[in-house]
C-alpha cells in the first residue's frame, strides 16, 4: 500500500534516501515484532511519515536507531533501520487502519474474499491486527480508539451525504484519526508545544488522503456502483483542486510553526512530495479528460468517434478487456514478490491490487538536478547540489 507519498530516491539524495530507507524498514520491523511476519504486508508509505515527524523533532539519536540484518527486500544488506517509539506508533495506526480497510474489503466481497472461508481467514488477521494495533498504540500511550470511532463514523457520515453536501463534511472522520496521529508524535518527542501545528498537518493530510483517494478512483467507482465522495456531493472538480491546494498551503504553515531538530525530511515528504502526489491525481485526471473533450487521439482506431480503419474491421484486433482487480490478499503476495524484484523501481508494471499499469518510482522524476529548484523558495531542504546550505 504506497500512499500519498511516493518519493524518489533521484530527488532526495543519498542522506535522505538513507533517512527515509531507515524509517520504511523501522516500520516493516516493528510491524514484524509486534503482529508477526504477515503483517509486514501492511508497511506503508504514509504510516512511516509519523516515524519521521517523531524523529525529525526529538534527532536520530533520541529517537533511537538500531543495526538491522540482512534483509531480501534489501538485497541482503544490512542496514540502519529506525526503531523506538515513533515506529511503533506509525505500527499500530497501520494496523489499525489496514484492519478496517481489510473489513472494508470483506464487506464488498472483493476478489477471493467473496468466497467465505478466505473472508473468514480475512476477518480473523483483522482482529489480530485490532488487538495488536490497539497494544501497540497502548504501549507509547496513543489510544487507539479515536482511530477506531473515526473509522466507525466513516460510514454513518457516507449514508448521511448527497448532492449539495460539504465536501469537508464526508473527510472529517480521516482528518480526525491523522491529527490525532501526527499531535502525538510531539508528546513521543517530549516537545508538546508541536501538538497543536502537527495536529492541524495531519488533519489537512488525512484531508489529502481522502481526497486524492476519491479522485483518482472516481471513474473506477463509478464502473463498479461503488461510493465515492466527488460524485455523491457533486462538487466540481476545480473545487476539490482547490481544497487540494488549500490543504498543501495550510500544512506548510504548521510545519512552519512547530519545532524540528532535524526537519529537513519531513518537509520534503510533507511539502514537495505531497504537492507532487496531486500534480499527479489532478494532472492525470485534466490529460484524461482533456483529451475526451477534444475528440480521440490521432491515430487510436479505438477511441469512440473515431474514423473506420482503411483497411477494414480485420486488420486490427479489438483493444483488450480491462482486467478484474486482485483481492487483498492476493494482492498482498504479489506486492512482495515484486518488491523483493524491484519491479516497481524503475519502468512500467502492474498494480499488485489494480492491475492497472504504473510508472516506478524513478521513472518519471526528471532531471535528477532539479531538486535544486527548491531551495528558491527558502526551504533549505536540498542536498544534491551546492545551492543550499544545508
Amino acid at each position: 500500500m504506497f500512499g500519498m507519498v511516493r518519493p524518489c530516491t533521484h530527488r532526495l539524495g543519498e542522506r535522505l534516501t538513507a533517512q527515509w530507507m531507515a524509517h520504511l524498514c523501522g516500520l516493516c520491523l516493528a510491524l514484524r515484532g509486534q503482529a508477526g511476519q504477515f503483517a509486514r504486508v501492511v508497511t506503508n508509505y504514509d504510516g512511516l511519515v509519523i516515524s519521521v515527524l517523531t524523529e525529525a523533532q526529538a534527532g536520530a539519536e533520541r529517537a533511537g536507531r538500531r543495526r538491522a540484518g540482512p534483509c531480501a527486500l534489501r538485497g541482503m544488506r544490512r542496514a540502519s533501520v529506525a526503531e523506538g517509539d515513533g515506529a511503533r506508533l506509525a505500527a499500530a495506526v497501520s494496523l489499525i487502519l489496514a484492519s478496517a480497510k481489510t473489513r472494508d474489503h470483506v464487506t464488498d466481497q472483493d476478489g477471493l474474499l467473496a468466497r467465505r472461508p478466505v473472508a473468514a481467514a480475512a476477518r480473523r488477521i483483522a482482529g489480530v491486527w485490532d488487538k495488536e494495533g490497539a497494544r501497540a498504540g497502548a504501549g507509547v500511550g496513543f489510544d487507539t480508539a479515536l482511530l477506531v470511532g473515526a473509522v466507525e463514523r466513516q460510514p454513518e457520515v457516507e449514508a448521511l451525504a448527497g448532492p449539495g453536501t460539504p465536501l469537508l463534511a464526508v473527510t472529517e472522520p480521516t482528518e480526525t484519526a491523522t491529527a490525532a496521529a501526527f499531535a502525538h508524535t510531539a508528546h513521543l518527542a517530549g516537545i508538546p508545544g508541536n501538538a497543536a501545528p502537527l495536529a492541524e498537518a495531519g488533519r489537512l493530510f488525512g484531508r489529502l488522503a481522502h481526497l486524492l483517494d476519491a479522485v483518482e478512483d472516481q471513474e473506477k467507482d463509478a464502473a463498479s456502483g461503488a461510493w465515492n465522495p466527488l460524485t455523491a456531493t457533486g462538487p466540481p472538480r476545480a473545487e476539490a483542486r482547490r481544497l487540494a491546494a488549500d490543504a498543501l498551503h495550510g500544512i506548510r504553515l504548521a510545519l512552519d510553526e512547530a519545532e524540528f531538530t532535524d526537519g529537513r525530511l519531513a518537509h520534503v515528504l510533507l511539502v514537495h512530495e505531497l504537492g507532487r502526489s496531486v500534480e499527479r491525481a489532478f494532472g492525470e485526471e485534466r490529460h484524461r479528460h482533456g483529451a475526451e473533450a477534444y475528440g480521440p487521439a490521432p491515430g487510436n482506431p479505438y477511441a469512440p468517434g473515431a474514423p473506420p480503419h482503411p483497411g477494414g474491421p480485420g486488420d486490427l484486433p479489438p483493444p483488450p478487456p480491462p482486467r478484474e482487480p486482485r483481492g487483498l490478499i492476493p494482492g498482498c503476495l504479489v506486492f512482495v514478490g515484486m518488491a523483493c524484484t524491484c519491479q516497481m523501481c524503475c519502468g512500467t508494471y502492474e498494480g499488485p491490487w489494480s492491475r492497472r499499469r504504473r510508472d516506478g518510482m524513478c521513472k518519471s522524476c526528471g532531471d535528477c538536478c532539479e531538486c535544486c529548484s527548491c531551495c528558491s523558495d527558502g526551504c533549505q531542504c536540498c542536498e544534491c547540489c551546492g545551492c543550499c546550505d544545508c
